[in-house]
């Protein structure tokens, strides 16, 4: 019996409801994508709920479980996987936290948040981060690791001693408020509540010496001569636990890479779950990502993996964005991709194409609503949906999966399963 390769293609937020200026058709309905019928004709279709019914996917829990991961189990937090993204390799037991460089006033020894941004800063927070990475904290009980990202935000690992991941966000999220101290999310007699209050205690003292520090940093002198805010704090969210994920290779015994855009997928597929992360520079997450370089790589790929993941990230912009028509770009953007990975998909491998989570124009944000999926392959009986989007999924053979359910099925088809019971 032959074991076939799977590919797993995920238009980011592909997923909408209807769009009264396209006369009630979602951005995917009125996109001209004849390669996303054409496999939607010879498969199987279906709606997905990427998390459950009416649960608003973010993009890391949703991958979690499209790659066969209970989130419920599995995630802890972004920090955690925004660490892993920026190189930082957090460890099990560390908490980490996504963090902004930030603009704070002291008035009347309360610290005013000017600015949770910093002016957008863009130039100079490699000097900031160096200046605070490798704090010791708690009399050298902890040690901050710290290190920037892109423009104004950055990731920061707390490891040594028993530390607890369940605290709040010391980022108010507004201007104009108090930065307050690190609040523990448990209650006391908690058993995890000493741990959690040992992560609060290390993170207050890193934010009162980041500003201690910061502000006195040449990269801030010039940053005022210019007129600019100088970025004087660090403002820390999104804390978590470090947890232990088994390599997706050790789970399911495939070799896998991907090809992704982004730092948060970066760092949840490659440094979380192993899969390697496949070159292609010229994939940028917007409308001038080069769909022709993407095909290449995946081409290549196949040769070398049995499971190759790709991440479109326009359509998920678009529908934050509130830009139906550009959406529909997207879309086309997607059946453009699909059309030049056609001698890959017309052979032996197995695909699923579908969404990790509904970005609707109309929230420009993330939302609940079931994605469309189709899976095309050798062995797998077609239905009667002959297009692929929204409305006519609903009626595929697949019926209305989880996200968790999609890997089983895929490895059932690529005959890759493992037998339950005798």
């Amino acid at each position: 019996m032959e074991q076939r390769p799977i590919l797993m293609i995920i238009g980011d937020g592909m997923g909408d409801r209807p769009v009264p200026e396209l006369d009630g058709r979602t951005p995917l309905a009125a996109a001209r994508t004849p390669v996303l019928d054409e496999l939607a004709s010879g498969g199987a279709c279906g709606l997905l709920d990427p998390i459950g019914p009416g649960v608003c996917a973010g993009s890391d829990t949703a991958h979690l479980a499209l790659l066969g991961y209970d989130p419920y189990r599995y995630y802890t937090g972004r920090g955690p996987l925004e660490a892993a993204g920026v190189g930082l390799e957090p460890r099990e037991g560390d908490v980490a936290f996504r963090c902004n460089f930030s603009t704070v006033e002291e008035r009347d020894g309360e610290l005013i948040v000017v600015d949770r941004r910093a002016g957008r800063i863009e130039e100079g927070t490699e000097e900031l981060a160096a200046a605070l990475d490798g704090l010791e904290l708690l009399d050298g009980e902890v040690t901050a690791h710290f290190r920037e990202s892109v423009a104004h935000r950055a990731a920061l690992v707390l490891r040594g001693g028993k530390l607890g991941g369940e605290v709040a966000d010391v980022d108010p999220h507004h201007e104009g408020v108090t930065v307050e101290p690190c609040r523990v999310l448990l209650p006391e007699g908690d058993p995890g509540y000493v741990p959690a209050r040992r992560t609060a205690a290390a993170l207050d003292e890193f934010i009162r010496r980041s500003f201690e520090i910061m502000g006195g940093l040449e990269v801030n002198r010039r940053r005022r001569e210019a007129g600019r805010l100088p970025a004087n704090i660090i403002l820390p969210r999104g804390g978590g636990l470090v947890p232990h994920i088994p390599t997706f290779e050790r789970r399911y015994g495939l070799r896998a890479g991907a090809v992704v855009e982004v730092g948060l997928l970066q760092g949840l597929l490659g440094s979380y779950l192993g899969l390697e992360l496949i070159d292609c520079p010229e994939a940028t997450g917007g409308m001038d990502t080069d769909v022709a370089a993407m095909a290449a790589a995946l081409t290549r790929a196949v040769e070398d993996y049995e499971f190759i993941f790709l991440n479109l990230k326009a359509p998920d912009l678009a529908g934050h964005d509130d830009l139906p028509r550009e959406k529909i770009r997207a879309c086309e953007l997607l059946d453009e991709l699909l059309g030049r990975l056609r001698p890959v998909w017309e052979g032996r491998v197995v695909m699923a194409v579908s969404a990790d989570h509904s970005t609707p124009c109309e929230c420009g944000d993330h939302a609940g609503d079931p994605v469309p999926l189709l899976v095309h392959g050798p062995g797998v009986r077609p239905d009667t949906v002959k297009t692929y989007d929204e409305f006519a999924c609903a009626a595929g053979a697949l019926g209305h999966p989880l996200g968790r359910d999609l890997l089983p099925l895929l490895l059932t088809y690529a005959n890759r399963y493992t037998k339950f019971g005798a």
